[in-house]
Order: C-alpha cells, then sequence, then structure tokens
C-alpha cells in the first residue's frame, strides 16, 4: 500500500531536513543551499518552498516563485527511496494550482540538462524544452 502524500508549505523548522533531502537526492549543490537563504526564501515567499510529506517525513521538495509576472520551479527532488510514486508530478501539480490562483499564467523551470529522469518529468508534466532561451548566472559575494 503506497502511503498517503501530503503537498503542503515548508517550515522553518524543516530547513535541516530540506537541505538533507537536497544532498541525498543528487541535486546539484548551488551557493543558496544553506540555512540562512532558506529562512529567506520562507520571510519572503512564506508559500514558495512546498514539500510533500508522507508519514510525517519530508520526501520531497519544490520550489515555486512568483514575482507577480513569471513563476518559476526550482528545486524539484525527491528522496530515491520515494521515487517512482508520482511524488515529483504531484509537487509540481500542486504548485501550478497554487500559482495559476495567483495569477501566473506562463511557468518555467529550471532543470539540470544533462540529468535525464528530470528532463523526462518535466517533459511528461507538459513542459517543452525552449531553445531559444540560454540562462546566464553570476553569483555575487
Amino acid at each position: 500500500m503506497t502511503p498517503e502524500v501530503v503537498v503542503r508549505p515548508g517550515r522553518r523548522e524543516e530547513i535541516p531536513d530540506v537541505l538533507g533531502l537536497w544532498r541525498e537526492a543528487g541535486s546539484v549543490p548551488s551557493v543558496s543551499d544553506d540555512p540562512a537563504s532558506l529562512e529567506r526564501l520562507l520571510e519572503t515567499s512564506k508559500d514558495a518552498l512546498l514539500v510533500a510529506e508522507t508519514d510525517g517525513l519530508v520526501v520531497g521538495t519544490i520550489i515555486a516563485g512568483w514575482d507577480g509576472w513569471r513563476a518559476n520551479f526550482y528545486r524539484l527532488a525527491v528522496l530515491p527511496s520515494a521515487r517512482r510514486q508520482g511524488i515529483a508530478l504531484r509537487l509540481v501539480v500542486d504548485a501550478e494550482r497554487r500559482l495559476a490562483a495567483r495569477g501566473a499564467r506562463r511557468l518555467s523551470a529550471i532543470v539540470m540538462s544533462t540529468h535525464d529522469p528530470a528532463v523526462a518529468l518535466w517533459l511528461a508534466a507538459g513542459y517543452i524544452h525552449d531553445t531559444r532561451v540560454g540562462r546566464y548566472v553570476r553569483t555575487l559575494g
């Protein structure tokens, strides 16, 4: 029997669990993978960090950012032990629903193009790879 999955906003006390999940899930580390950055996210966008929970354990995450014009997804990650149960797609669908309720019309996802399972998930969710767009990154400080 598959355990019930609840998708809900993440909480400050779960920050260590979220960071550990990202490491265990093999997410590519970034400069903002630290408690202070996640605390800032929760302060400025209290419902941007969504978590999937089963049996009291955080098993997946997605960050659904909304700036009033466009919506972006980051850090879709699921624990290896919880994969292949539809949790990633459930996070995407729930995040889409929440963003649409706020007025979002265009959604994009930051996806590691060399991670075939991630690419496959986003394609299965109905997203297209827009080859006209490139991502340019600069780290401050």
